[in-house]
This record gives structure tokens, sequence and C-alpha cells, in this order.
């Protein structure tokens, strides 16, 4: 029975640190007696109240800990002194172990200045907003795609300069520009990095007007290999009444890219379609591969989530195409049917106030984040929960009636590279 009690005992004070004074922790003091100083001297133990933690913890233990914590507190902790930053810059992958806390951020524009654009990042664990400065992007209105801890922008003027950067350790590198074609008249970005090796591949989706008509595009995709270091162009097609959008995404070895009906065949509705590019092994026409949108969208958001590919879309009233009157998400399964994942409460729909036909979403591992260009509400949905949630309000409000905000979503990571 006594055991059984000092057991129980245990149990409980383990859960609770402070159950103990730190007085009942006595260590052994090890260190051998120098020169200058006699046995008589030093003192048989010490308790912790004389030793910094930091002095006793190894550096194994201290990667766990730091495993636990937000990314956040782990970016704080590698100001805290010159030892914690060594232990998570140069151990970096051990902080990502399948205990760590880490959820994809959203990055809001709040600042237009076309010298330095600005804004503020939302961290979801902790429900805060952190000032926050990118690497390489000059302007708010660059196209910008996100995979594991990377981010690629392109510049929105010539559309032939792309970066590639780690935001969380700002460092960046420029890639080569693409040869070929002219400046094209649309043009998108997307990165996917392979988790295992941490290369990547970028693609570049371009489409251009062929010889001022209007009802033939070219549609021409280049692919960029950190590994090899070069551009490849696999792909130039032409198509009838359908353009090239701004929005792609890779998912799973397959790139997909939204078009839009140009107008001119009759009856084409709805006004958008997928077009779905096996990068390692593609043939036939793409158009004759493309897949439907499963609805009448005024606008349409591509996003990788965890491996599967998710739809964000404004649903367009029948009468007028160009209002929107709701919005949707769904799932492209693999028979390349959609399947509806959850449609936006019609109370969160109000919350953004005055909506236009389009709006920024992005989103990564399970959380989807979307948000009005007109505001800074930020609303958030949980694939796995089913779960809608306004974030924390942004530090930054309207300053004038035209202001617009945008943003894009990324995963914080400390130990990939570009």
């Amino acid at each position: 029975m006594q055991l059984d009690q000092l057991h129980r005992r245990m149990e409980v004070d383990e859960l609770s640190w402070d159950s103990f004074p730190l007085d009942h922790f006595k260590l052994p003091l090890t260190t051998k007696p120098t020169d200058c100083r006699t046995d008589l001297d030093a003192p048989d133990i010490l308790t912790l109240s004389d030793l910094s933690i930091d002095s006793v913890l190894p550096d194994d233990v201290f990667e766990r800990i730091f495993s636990f914590l937000p990314i956040s507190s782990v970016i704080r902790a590698s100001l805290t002194c010159k030892r914690w930053h060594e232990i998570i810059h140069s151990r970096r992958c051990s902080l990502f172990s399948p205990g760590s806390k880490s959820k994809p951020w959203y990055f809001m524009f709040t600042c237009t200045s076309e010298a330095s654009p600005g804004g503020f990042a939302f961290d979801p664990l902790t429900r805060k907003w952190f000032s926050f400065h990118l690497p390489c992007i000059e302007k708010s209105n660059w196209f910008v795609s996100s995979s594991s801890g990377l981010v690629c922008c392109m510049d929105s003027d010539s559309w032939s300069r792309v970066f590639v950067s780690n935001p969380i350790i700002h460092e960046w590198r420029q890639l080569p520009e693409p040869s070929g074609d002219s400046q094209p008249d649309y043009s998108t970005v997307a990165i996917s990095v392979d988790k295992k090796s941490l290369n990547y591949i970028v693609s570049l989706v371009r489409s251009k007007q062929v010889s001022d008509d209007f009802h033939q595009w070219e549609f021409v995709v280049h692919l960029y290999g950190s590994g090899s270091g070069k551009w490849v162009t696999p792909v130039k097609e032409v198509f009838s009444g359908w353009r090239g959008g701004d929005d792609s995404v890779i998912c799973n070895g397959f790139l997909y890219c939204l078009i839009q009906s140009t107008g001119v065949i009759a009856n084409t509705v709805p006004r958008h379609r997928l077009i779905m590019y096996n990068i390692v092994s593609s043939s036939g026409s793409l158009m004759h591969l493309s897949i439907p949108v499963p609805c009448a969208l005024t606008c349409g958001r591509l996003m990788n989530l965890k491996d599967r590919l998710v739809l964000v879309g404004g649903i367009a009233k029948n009468d007028r195409p160009d209002i929107i009157k709701g919005i949707g998400i769904w799932e492209l399964c693999q028979n390349k049917v959609w399947r509806e994942v959850a449609k936006m409460p019609h109370k969160y729909f109000q919350g953004f106030g005055e909506l236009d036909d389009v709006f920024a979403s992005s989103g990564s591992d399970e959380l989807v984040y979307i948000q009005s260009y007109g505001s800074t509400a930020l609303l958030v949905f949980d694939m796995e929960k089913k779960q809608w949630r306004w974030s924390a309000r942004c530090p930054v409000s309207k300053r004038f009636p035209l202001q617009l905000f945008s943003g894009f979503c990324f995963e914080p990571r400390l130990e990939v590279s570009c």
C-alpha cells in the first residue's frame, strides 16, 4: 500500500515542476579542483539555484525543447544567445520532428509603396501578427508561390525576373531568365519542393495572343530544376478560344493551371477550365485532357494541401457571371471529379463587407486562408476539422477608401535552403 501511494505521489509530482523546491535537487560537483583551489575550498554539493540551465543541458535536449515551440518562439530563441543560435541553425532538421509545432503563416501586404512593400505575418498557433520583412519582393503586386518553406516570386512588369527565397532565414537567389518567347500577355509562377532531397522545381506558364487573333492563344510552359540549374520548355500549344490565367500550382508531379474563355466560343459555361500537365511523362493535347471546374466561377485559386489539389472559387450568379454570390472549396479526386469540401457560411461571407468578384486565397498543410482585397479581414478554414474562424485582428487598418491589401501563405521553415 505504501509503495502504491509513493508511485501515485511520483506521478503527480512529475506533472508539476512547482511541487518540488529547488533545494531538493542536489547535484554532485564533478569538476576537479584547480591548482589555486584546495579540496577544502570546493563545496561537496551544488544546488540548481547556483547553476545556469544553459550549462547543464546538452545540445540535443535543447533541440528537443525547441522542437515543441511555435516557430515564432524558436526564432526569438535564436536571438537570445550565441549557443542557442548555433543549436537552432546548425542542427535544424531535428527542430521539425513529428512532435514539432509548425503551421503555415499568412503574410499580408499592408503597405503598397513601390519602394518598400511591407506587411505582417499571421501565426495561427499563437494567433498573433508579426511585423515581417520579405527579401526580394519589390512590389506587392508581384506573383508569388510557396512550397515547404521556400517562396518563389516573379516581377509584375517584365515577367522575366524570378527569385527563390526562404523568408525566415532571409536567404534568397535570382534564377536565370528563361529564353525563347517574348513578353506574354498573361503569366503565372509555381514552385514545388521535394521534401526528401529539398530540390525544387519552378514552373512559368505563359500565354500570348497569336498575331493579334483574339481566337488563338499560345500556351507555353517553362520548367526550372534546382538540380540542373537550367530551364526547359516542354510545352508549346495553341488554344482556340481559351487563354492562360494567373493561377497555377504543382501537386503530386502534376502542373495545374486555370485557363479562361475569351468569349469567342458561344455558350461557354463555365468560363474556366483546368489544365493538367504531367511534369515527368506527359503526352497528348493539354486542351483535350483539360478538366471543367465544378461550377460557374468569378475567379479560382489553386493550392496544394498535403498533396491534394484544392480549388477555392467565387461562385457566380447564374444570370450575372461577374457577380459573386458565395465562396466554395473543392478537392479534385483521382477520377478527375470535384468533391465539394465546404461552402463559406453566409455570416462569414457578409463579414468581408463589400466583396468584389476576385479575392486573395492561398493555403498549405490543412489551412486555407481567404482575404478580401478591400480589407485586412482574414478568414481561416481548417480542412481537417471543417471549421471556419476569423484570424486575430490585423494591427493595420485601412487608411483611405481605395487602399488594397493582398497576401499569400507560406510554411516557416529553418532547414530549407534555396
